[in-house]
């Protein structure tokens, strides 16, 4: 390789290894509780190096581009294999319902402090004596006892393919593995995801290097594989549904309803499926399957559980602040322009528009483009203040390409930890920054796409979203060439 050629790929080596140097050690900080503000900058260096490498990554030669964004893909789940979880205690309770399937009992009928599951306790999840629970992240149960599980008192909230993978990773861990179980599958999720974005973008004929996206993304070490969030499960499944519903829609229905049934949260993903749909039996054809999926799922539980199989999902949201719009950093955005009673119906009467939007504009042929327009307004929107829910908006920017959406998942990671240093604002401020910059990635996209000459075609089933990516590049492919660009 001549020397111009080779100082991109030398340049995006070497951000790559600052990247991964970097990581490691923010995911081996402690300071989410006692020094929140020096993790802050570990993030914050963290996505500068990120962005680096993906910028330099646009001029790299094709032929090492896939070598490049699998390479980074591994550096950067083994900088999140290199700690405990330090910033969420969510996969103790995923280690916690593996086990206590393994019992043959259903994880829906008993809360972690149940006195009757007294004898599945080990000093892992449920240290003994002053000096073990005096941690930050402990709750005491007992005179003597406490417990790594968040909300100890309250029935789990996971939904059973979930349950099912908790389950697995506990049949399939040796004795005594405790965390590495969770975050090792993890991190063969993540690695599964950038697989998957590479088979959809090779099949459609789409740039590769979007996927580095997902691959370098600082969230994936973080909440992905160190806190081993079982959300990167559901990105899978929901990545594999957008690129099956394209041409076998019964299938991509079938994959849509697993991903639900593993978080919820990709339900936000099917009005983008159903993007340009015309006609209810090709809704049906994606819907029916879904919905069956999720109920099949559930019967089992069902079937074997007293309790409701819902847990404390209600709860949760009640928590969240999501019921009540004036607690919490919930809707900040609409709450710095409307009374606070009023966000909820906002939220609706606008998820409902850019549905009707998507659905009358979008392109069948990219429901990715629909998914991440739905999802990312949303996020907008709601301002959720836990970071690990934007894994799957960022699996849909790698698919799509535009990048700067990718600034909400940052605006999560600012609310969740930025938030205990620098205050309340961080929220309506990370959020706001935002949707600042979606806009003039709006803005820029369009002008770009005037000065090319192109514009919606007439035909239906050849438009795309405003800044949409097709396999032409940016914008709508052109109405004189059918097939290609």
């Amino acid at each position: 390789m001549d020397h111009p050629r080779a100082r991109p790929l030398l340049t995006t080596v070497l951000l790559l290894a600052a990247l991964t140097a970097v990581l490691v050690p923010a995911v081996r900080e402690e300071g989410y509780f006692a020094d929140p503000a020096r993790l802050t900058w570990w993030y914050a260096a963290a996505w500068t190096l990120f962005g680096a490498a993906a910028w330099s990554l646009r001029r790299v030669p094709e032929r090492y581009v896939v070598p490049l964004v699998l390479a980074g893909a591994l550096a950067v789940c083994a900088a999140g294999l290199s700690g405990p979880p330090l910033t969420s205690t969510d996969s103790f309770r995923y280690a916690w319902d593996g086990r206590v399937q393994a019992a043959g009992i259903s994880p829906y009928d008993h809360a972690p402090a149940d006195p009757a599951l007294r004898t599945l306790r080990d000093d892992w999840l449920f240290p003994r004596g002053g000096a073990a629970c005096a941690g930050p992240d402990r709750v005491a149960i007992e005179p003597g006892v406490c417990t790594r599980i968040n909300r100890p008192t309250v029935h789990t909230v996971y939904p059973p393919v979930a349950e099912g993978y908790f389950g697995l990773v506990h049949a399939l861990s040796p004795a005594g593995v405790r965390h590495k179980a969770l975050q090792t599958g993890g991190a063969l999720l993540a690695l599964a995801v950038t697989g998957a974005l590479l088979l959809v973008q090779r099949r459609r004929g789409a740039r590769l290097r979007t996927a580095a996206y997902w691959a370098w993304c600082p969230a994936v070490a973080v909440e992905a594989v160190n806190n081993a969030h079982v959300d990167v499960l559901a990105v899978l499944l929901s990545v594999a549904a957008l690129g099956m519903v394209v041409r076998r829609r019964a299938l991509g229905g079938a994959l849509f309803g697993l991903a639900i049934a593993a978080k919820l949260l990709p339900a936000v993903l099917l009005p983008g499926a159903l993007a340009g749909v015309r006609r209810w039996r090709d809704a049906a054809a994606l819907l029916l399957p879904a919905a069956a999926v999720v109920a099949l799922t559930y019967l089992p539980y069902v079937l074997v559980s007293r309790a409701s199989v819902f847990g404390y999902l209600g709860g949760y949201a009640e928590e969240e602040g999501y019921e009540d719009p004036g607690a919490g950093g919930r809707y900040a955005l609409l709450r710095l322009v409307l009374p606070d009673s009023w966000s909820v119906p906002a939220v609706a009467v606008g998820m409902l528009a850019v549905t009707a939007y998507v659905w009358r504009r979008g392109d069948p042929e990219q429901p990715w483009s629909a998914a991440l327009l739905v999802t990312g307004t949303a996020f907008l929107l709601m301002t959720p203040g836990y970071s690990w829910y934007a894994l799957l908006l960022i699996a849909l920017v790698a698919l799509d390409g535009r990048a700067e959406w990718l600034g909400v998942a940052l605006a999560g990671a600012a609310a969740y930890v930025s938030v205990r240093a620098l205050g309340g604002a961080t929220i309506p401020v990370a959020y706001g920054l935002a949707g600042a910059a979606v806009l003039a990635g709006w803005a820029l996209r369009r002008r770009a796409a005037a000065r090319g000459g192109r514009g919606f075609t007439p035909d239906r089933r050849r438009r795309t979203l405003p800044g949409a990516v097709s396999r032409c590049g940016t914008g709508p492919r052109r109405p004189s060439s059918p097939g290609g660009c």
